[in-house]
């Protein structure tokens, strides 16, 4: 199948002359002018563009922006005359791929335009290719479209393909395994086994069996050889959660088999070798603990050959909805609940929350308010307290009329007095309001026979 060829130039024999030349390479468009060119391109999709930089008194810089905006942009090639070459370098700083001096040399325009139509397919491909990874290695189920996700997103990708050790400093419940099992999906180790060690659930002697194995006998109740994770995870991803808990015998020996690619086990004396890569996470700050004596700097620099920060969910408050809407449809699946929606009243509250626990806090609270909704929609009453009690909100059961205003308002007035010792003035001000005010609604309350 051909490729699509746009040709904008004002002089016929020019364009004559070019469609002659490509026909038979490419299925070729002729504009006259910008608005010619705008009309294909809003018609059809355009493999690539030719344009000559000054169209009649128009300027070819805006046959290139109208080209960007189309999906995907097609590359662009700016024509000018030999004394305007400093023009199209311009063009090439505001996105144009290449350009060519008149005359045009034929032969070169076709090698320059087949190049860049098999330069910007290569490139769809690899987008293509990458988003078939991260649906296949779990970069998809990173919900976000923030800024601060994107970057993550965007380190995670660059990070995958080398060697380098990992370090992921976050809060709890920002999803720092989830990251540290994509970054191994997408690297090249991913046929291999991802091995997660939670070292904060571990005492030190437990969790020196754990990461490096031991013989029968090491120890009291060793009573047979034990494979440790390291070994296990040979020629994959080993992932430490919690790194800055371990302690100091047991920080010795990881920076060792870090740095030797080797270990013993517990009570052994064999070197065993291993080909693994190191993820690491913890949400204290291990910078602060190696100067407090707590943390081995040279293991600190060791694991923290690149560092990636996972943002809390309060810095991120745009992606609330898609994570609450992702965790309703899962929950509302799992429990014979998928017509269940939030109400509008929900959502503000999930948006305005704080979230001390993140991303995790989040998903039970919505898991929460999908067991307890009644018919198909969340209300307030069914989210966890703590969203609503922390912003001073008290939700009305489901069918409950809302109290009258003027019944709100008489309450708040008699508590005011009350704890005032009915003084007006302190009253008043604890109601935020004038004295004139107050005695203007104790007199209206009166008339009503509401205060007493």
């Amino acid at each position: 199948m051909k490729a699509k060829l746009l040709v904008v130039d004002d002089e016929k024999n020019t364009r004559e002359a070019l469609r002659r030349a490509l026909d038979d390479t490419f299925e070729v468009y002729l504009a006259v002018n910008v608005a010619g060119a705008q009309n294909i391109l809003k018609s059809d999709s355009m493999d690539v563009v030719l344009t000559d930089l000054r169209i009649g008194s128009e300027s070819g810089l805006d046959v290139i922006q109208l080209a960007q905006k189309q999906s995907p942009p097609p590359p662009c090639i700016v024509m000018t005359a030999y004394g305007s070459v400093e023009s199209a370098v311009e063009a090439m700083r505001q996105g144009a791929y290449d350009y060519l001096t008149k005359p045009l040399d034929l032969d070169r325009a076709q090698l320059l335009l087949k190049r860049a139509v098999q330069t910007i397919r290569v490139e769809q491909e690899n987008q293509s290719l990458r988003a078939q990874l991260d649906r296949s290695f779990g970069l998809d189920r990173i919900l976000g479209r923030s800024g601060a996700m994107e970057k993550v997103l965007d380190r995670v990708r660059q990070v995958a393909d080398s060697k380098a050790s990992v370090l992921l400093e976050g809060e709890s419940g920002t999803g720092k395994e989830l990251v540290a099992r994509a970054v191994h999906g997408l690297s090249p180790r991913r046929a291999g086994p991802f091995v997660a060690v939670h070292c904060a659930a571990l005492s030190p002697q437990l969790l020196e069996s754990e990461l490096f194995g031991h013989e029968k006998g090491s120890f009291t109740g060793a009573t047979e050889r034990r494979v440790g994770r390291f070994e296990q995870a040979n020629g994959g991803t080993i992932f430490l959660d919690e790194i800055g808990e371990i302690d100091a015998a047991t920080q010795v020996k990881l920076l060792r088999v870090l740095g030797e690619r080797s270990l013993e086990r517990v009570g052994g004396n064999r070197l065993i070798e291993v080909d693994v890569r190191l993820i690491a996470a913890t949400h204290r700050s291990l910078e602060q603990l190696v100067r407090e004596g707590k943390f081995r700097e040279d293991l600190y620099f060791r694991i923290r050959v690149v560092q990636i920060q996972l943002p809390p969910l309060r810095d991120r408050p745009e992606d609330i909805p898609l994570l609450a809407e992702a965790f309703r449809q899962e929950y509302g699946k799992e429990n014979g609940k998928e017509g269940v929606t939030f109400g509008s009243e929900s959502m503000g509250l999930l948006m305005k929350y704080a979230w001390p626990g993140n991303v995790r806090e989040l998903r039970t609270a919505v898991e929460h308010g999908v067991v307890l909704s009644r018919g198909n929609v969340i209300h307030p009453d069914d989210l966890p307290s703590a969203v609503w009690k922390r912003q001073g909100v008290v939700p009305l059961k489901k069918g409950v009329q809302p109290p009258r205003l003027e019944d709100v308002e008489r309450g708040a007035i008699e508590a005011a007095l009350e704890k005032s010792g009915e003084n007006i003035t302190e009253a008043a001000k604890a109601l935020g309001i004038s004295r004139r005010t107050l005695h203007r609604k104790l007199a209206e309350s009166t008339r009503r026979g509401k205060v007493k």
